[in-house]
C-alpha cells in the first residue's frame, strides 16, 4: 500500500503522520512545492497549475490514493486535480472541520489564512453546518509562513495576533490551515482563558487519512509491522526531509520510522 500527500510546504505533515498512525505499513510519498509558495498569494490558475504539478510528481510514484493536505489547494484546484487523476488515483481533499467544531455548541472561531478567511468557500462550510453558532473568523497572516519556515519568534508574533482577535469566550478553534497543526498547543495555550475547560482544537488530519483508508477500501491497523518507505519530493525533485520538518513532532516521527529515499 501506498499513500501520497500533497501541498506547497511541510504542512502535509500532519496528515501524513496521521497515516502512519492508522497504517504504519503504508509507504508514504510526500509531495510539495518549496520552489513555488507560498500558494495563497497566487491566482486561482496559477494555483492550479502548480498544485497539479506537484500532484502528478506523487502520480508517477503509482500510489493508492492521494491526500491534498492543503485547505487552499483544496478549495482552488481540487476539481481540477480529480479531472486529471481520479478515478484511476482516489484523490481526497481536505476541509476545515467546522461541522465537528459546531457540533459542540460553540462560540467558534477558525484561524485560517487570510485568502481563505472571509471566503465564500469558508463562508458556505459556515452556513452548512455551523447552524446557529456563534463563529469567529480569524485571519492569520505569517502564521503558516513561520511555521513552514520553523521561525519561533514569527510563530510566537502570529499566534498573538490571531488570539488577540479570537473571542475570549470561544470553546472550539478550528485550525484552518493545515499548517497551524504543527503549533496546536502553542494556538490552545494562547487562546485559554484560566478556569475554563480547554479549548477544543479541530484539525483536519486525523480526518483526511481516515476517508483516504476507506477509498482504497483497508482497515486501520495501527499495530502493523513499520516495514515501510519514505519519498520526498521538493517542486518535483527527489530530496529528503526539510530541516524544518524535524523540528516538529510529525517530522521527526516520519524520519525516525522510514528513512527517506
Amino acid at each position: 500500500m501506498k499513500i501520497a500527500l500533497m501541498d506547497s510546504g511541510i504542512g502535509l505533515l500532519p496528515a501524513a503522520a496521521a497515516v502512519r498512525r492508522l497504517r504504519p505499513d503504508a509507504d508514504l510519498v510526500l509531495s510539495s512545492d518549496p520552489d513555488g509558495m507560498p500558494w495563497g498569494p497566487r491566482t486561482p490558475q496559477d494555483l492550479t497549475a502548480h498544485a497539479l504539478a506537484v500532484a502528478r510528481a506523487a502520480a508517477a510514484h503509482r500510489p493508492d490514493a492521494l491526500i491534498v493536505a492543503c485547505n487552499t489547494a483544496s478549495v482552488h484546484a481540487l476539481p481540477t486535480l480529480r479531472a486529471a487523476l481520479e478515478p484511476t488515483l482516489p484523490v481526497i481533499g481536505t476541509v476545515p472541520a467546522i461541522k465537528p467544531a459546531a457540533a459542540g455548541g460553540g462560540p467558534v472561531a477558525i484561524w485560517a489564512t487570510p485568502a481563505t478567511t472571509g471566503s465564500p468557500y469558508q463562508r458556505g462550510l459556515i452556513r452548512e453546518f455551523a447552524g446557529s453558532v456563534d463563529v469567529t473568523e480569524v485571519a492569520c497572516p505569517g502564521l503558516a509562513d513561520a511555521v513552514q519556515n520553523a521561525d519561533e519568534a514569527a510563530i510566537d508574533r502570529a499566534v498573538a495576533a490571531a488570539a488577540a482577535l479570537t473571542p475570549p469566550g470561544v470553546r472550539a478553534v478550528v485550525l484552518g490551515c493545515t499548517h497551524y497543526e504543527l503549533v496546536a498547543e502553542r494556538i490552545r495555550a494562547a487562546v485559554q482563558q484560566p478556569g475554563l475547560p480547554p479549548v477544543a482544537l479541530h484539525g483536519s488530519a486525523g480526518a483526511v487519512a481516515a476517508q483516504a483508508l476507506r477509498r482504497i477500501g483497508v482497515a486501520p491497523a495501527p499495530s502493523a509491522e513499520p516495514a515501510t518507505a519514505l519519498t520526498v519530493l521538493l517542486s518535483g525533485r527527489d530530496a529528503e526531509l526539510p530541516e524544518a520538518a524535524l523540528t516538529y513532532a510529525e517530522g521527526r516521527l516520519l524520519a525516525a520510522v522510514s528513512p527517506a529515499r
